[in-house]
């Protein structure tokens, strides 16, 4: 299998784990983060399927985070209760292993290849695949703390990225 066919194949996984979580997410803002996390998989699966096809392509980047931040804020503003079981939480962990594997995956092969625009765009989805887990690592500390997280943070956890 080569690097373009592997790296489908990992977006794909990564949309349908995303669709996944997001139907089983009853706050409608954490599935519309989710929902976006698959939307990022889909075009980085797209870049992926461009470059494999042999058209040239490029990456504009995730606007996940930006976008984020104003989910919480609607969550904190719509939302009365937040009750998650350690199962669900535990998914989400899961996702944050899975995007550290695609970003590490991402830069490694960005060192090997010797294109430079092929360079940049491993290098810009590795980037993608960085704030998708520092968005999860969030979540998480969203989901285990939310009243805490949302009330002394006032949302700069995001932007500390």
């Amino acid at each position: 299998m080569n690097i373009f066919d592997y790296a489908m194949q990992m977006e794909k996984d990564g949309e349908a784990y995303y669709r996944q979580l997001a139907g089983k997410c009853h706050i409608k803002g954490l599935k519309r983060i989710l929902n976006m996390l698959a939307d990022d998989e889909v075009g980085h699966y797209n870049t992926f399927e461009k470059l494999k096809a042999g058209t040239d392509t490029e990456v504009t980047g995730s606007m996940v985070l930006e976008n984020a931040k104003n989910i919480f804020q609607d969550i904190k503003e719509t939302e009365t209760e937040f009750d998650f079981a350690v199962s669900e939480i535990e998914l989400y962990n899961k996702a944050i292993e899975i995007e550290k594997k695609s970003e590490d995956f991402y830069r490694e092969k960005a060192n090997e290849v010797e294109k430079p625009g092929l360079k940049d765009i491993l290098l810009n989805i590795a980037g993608d695949e960085k704030k998708h887990r520092f968005l999860l690592e969030n979540t998480v500390e969203f989901l285990s703390r939310p009243k805490t997280w949302i009330e002394n943070a006032e949302f700069h956890h995001l932007d500390e990225y």
